[in-house]
């Protein structure tokens, strides 16, 4: 009964030499640390990581400007004081607003 299947083998892959492949290449799919699905999701993870990149590249060009900016004109630099820190001058008073939900 084995013998049937046996022979059905083509002559190529009955020598010792094709079943080591056969073997080591089955071996590096799907058994080994680094198997074709880590890979995957290794490159799909670094695709991820890339976008993020160039999204942290254009925000930081955005703060430097914005640095810039606030670094060289005072009228700016004054608006985002309020805005952000509620500065004041000393004649002037600060109401804020909260909205609770």
């Amino acid at each position: 009964m084995l013998k049937q299947y046996i022979d059905k083998i083509p002559n190529g892959l009955k020598n010792r030499y094709s079943i080591t492949v056969i073997a080591f290449v089955i071996w590096m799919l799907f058994f080994d640390s680094n198997d074709a699905f880590m890979l995957y999701k290794l490159r799909s993870e670094l695709n991820t990581i890339r976008s993020e990149k160039e999204y942290f590249e254009v925000k930081i060009e955005e703060t430097r400007l914005d640095l810039d900016n606030l670094l060289n004109d005072q009228e700016k630099l004054e608006k985002f004081a309020r805005e952000k820190y509620l500065m004041k001058n000393n004649n002037e008073d600060i109401f804020v607003i909260s909205v609770e939900e």
